[in-house]
């Protein structure tokens, strides 16, 4: 949106005392990160969160309800086992898996669309495991909510859609409605997708970035306290 308007106003013509004249001088329109304006450049990092979104969410929701339905939780909190641990236990072998995924995604972009890692790849990797985190919070809290498997899958789904319209992955974010960007600024996804096309297009370091690394943090501290306390009302 900032860019077509620059383009505009460098082709509006100005008057001066010849008259009208071809354009405002001085206004040139440079495409710092992507002087090639290739889609891939914003779409392939944005894939990787709308990926591990659909993913994580989804897996540990379904996950956590197959063991309440099977009995197997129940076992488990019978056991010496804090409401803490066991959450984390759950959720703990989801991260590697993440963790692969985010990889995956990385190197096809590289090598299919030869997308550019500008910023540290360390930094990246922690963005996306404070990410991955954050979506099994959302996961974690689901299952609590859920009664069955395919009430798991409704309610992760349900949070696909306002995360994929919402974030800046399919729409610009300054484009969007006021209420639509407080809305945005919820969800995990938005903050993931600063911080991941911040640090592979710009080379922003986390230093940088710290608003919305600490935005993610709220949302785990929240979701996951959230999901253990009701976690143990069942051990009550």
């Amino acid at each position: 949106m900032i860019q077509a308007a620059a383009r505009q106003l460098a082709a509006f013509p100005i008057y001066d005392d010849t008259g009208w004249t071809g354009a405002v001088r001085g206004v040139e329109v440079v495409n710092f990160y992507n002087p090639e304006r290739r889609a891939a450049l914003n779409t392939v990092p944005g894939l990787v969160g709308v990926i591990l979104t659909m993913t994580m969410v989804l897996f540990t929701a379904i996950a956590l309800v197959r063991e309440r339905e099977r009995g197997n939780l129940e076992m488990l909190i019978a056991t010496p086992v804090s409401p803490w641990e066991l959450t984390l236990g759950k959720v703990l072998p989801f991260v590697a898996i993440g963790l692969v995924q985010v990889t995956v995604v990385l190197t096809l972009g590289k090598l299919l669309f030869d997308v550019p890692l500008r910023g540290s790849l360390a930094e990246l990797y922690l963005a996306a495991l404070v990410f991955i985190v954050a979506s099994l919070a959302l996961g974690v809290f689901l299952s609590t909510l859920a009664r069955s498997q395919f009430q798991a899958m409704q309610m992760a789904f349900f949070t696909f859609l306002p995360q994929i319209l919402l974030s800046g992955f399919m729409f610009p974010y300054a484009g969007m409605p006021v209420a639509a960007q407080y809305a945005a600024e919820i969800l995990p996804l938005t903050h993931f997708l600063r911080l991941i096309r911040g640090i592979m297009l710009r080379g922003a370091d986390l230093t940088e970035l710290w608003p919305s690394l600490a935005s993610l943090g709220v949302f785990i501290v929240v979701m996951l306290g959230v999901a253990v306390s009701r976690v143990r009302k069942r051990l009550d």
